[in-house]
């Protein structure tokens, strides 16, 4: 039997997932939906975490309303559920989960996971993660961070520094996401990793930082148990920004495992299974003469002819179809057409 990794996992699951729109909805978030398999992304991240540390070491950090739907859906187990009373961002939300564990398990070590990752092996998440609890053990805030193959402009940057050995380095900067360009020379120069957003720490050391360098993010509420004033009080900021930049003592470890932020639509081109043409069909499709697609059916057959590069979804009373190209700008778009206040098409 595998020994469990000495710590314990936090699994950020808050956000919807609105740039999944039409097929995820508040009643069934992105969380629920079979984006990097045929399984549902909770299903795989909670059964990812309970193999890599116990059953008992894993708590997931969502709203109200999400931990409701996940309990409906059946995936939470045994899982520690923390609903967080408002949305702050992942700092407050982390701090939190840190102050939790803390009084819990003193001296624990965190590490903080999304549930809408892609990641295999297992075995190389392990191995990365190992060295970073390593890291953490010695005082250091640490982020995984994986090798890019791409240009990616959507995903923000670790900067590498001095080397630690064994695959870990301190952090030079980090980067956020860049423009073509920038990411091009990125993946040129090999000095730059993606930022996962897996991150691992102690607790103690987390809480530190987020009280030296976190302004935005007052701790005192906490030890009063005033949760919903804790939140009340905090700006609405990402743990990156409030104290993985900030902070003195921070390394990366270069993940030894395929990692996928499945973030948008085009995505499904990465994470789920192409035909030859390269289209990617979730449900019944039909595809002709069509290349690099990606098509998501729920209720009813999609035919394409003809065609390349779109995403093509129908959920939920709604029908979607946009260039893959436009799949990041798909929340702006959207603002547009509910904007637009009508349901006929323009005369």
């Amino acid at each position: 039997m595998t020994t469990h990794l000495n710590a314990h996992a936090v699994i950020l699951a808050g956000g919807i997932g609105s740039r999944f729109w039409p097929a995820s909805t508040p009643e069934r978030p992105k969380q629920l939906l079979p984006l990097a398999s045929p399984r549902p992304l909770i299903d795989e991240t909670l059964e990812r975490a309970a193999q890599l540390f116990g059953h008992g070491r894993v708590s997931i950090v969502t709203s109200n309303q999400l931990a409701t739907a996940f309990d409906r859906m059946g995936v939470l187990g045994g899982t520690t559920v923390l609903a967080e009373p408002v949305a702050r961002g992942t700092a407050p939300a982390l701090a939190w989960a840190a102050h939790q564990l803390e009084r819990r398990d003193p001296g624990a070590i965190m590490v903080s996971m999304h549930a809408d990752h892609r990641i295999q092996p297992q075995a190389g998440l392990r191995d990365s993660l190992a060295r970073a609890v390593e890291l953490a053990s010695d005082g250091y805030l640490v982020c995984i961070g994986a090798r890019p193959d791409r240009p990616e402009t959507g995903y923000g940057y670790v900067q590498l520094g001095e080397s630690l050995g064994d695959g870990g380095h301190e952090v030079g900067a980090f980067v956020e996401k860049p423009d073509h360009d920038t990411a091009v020379s990125y993946l040129d120069g090999g000095h730059h990793l993606w930022n996962t957003g897996i991150f691992v720490w102690r607790c103690a050391d987390l809480l530190e930082a987020v009280a030296t360098h976190a302004p935005e993010v007052p701790l005192g509420p906490l030890d009063r148990a005033d949760v919903e004033g804790f939140f009340e009080g905090c700006e609405s900021i990402a743990i990156d920004v409030a104290v993985m930049e900030r902070a003195g003592r921070v390394a990366t470890v270069e993940a030894r495992f395929e990692w996928d932020d499945v973030g948008v639509w085009d995505a499904l081109g990465r994470t789920r299974e192409s035909d030859d043409a390269g289209n990617t069909v979730v449900g019944a499709g039909r595809l002709i003469d069509s290349e690099n697609n990606i098509v998501w059916t729920e209720t009813t057959r999609a035919n394409v002819v003809g065609v390349s590069g779109l995403v093509v979804v129908e959920a939920n009373g709604e029908l979607l179809v946009m260039p893959r190209s436009e799949s990041a700008r798909l929340n702006e778009a959207r603002a547009r057409l509910d904007a637009s206040g009508s349901d006929e098409a323009d005369a």
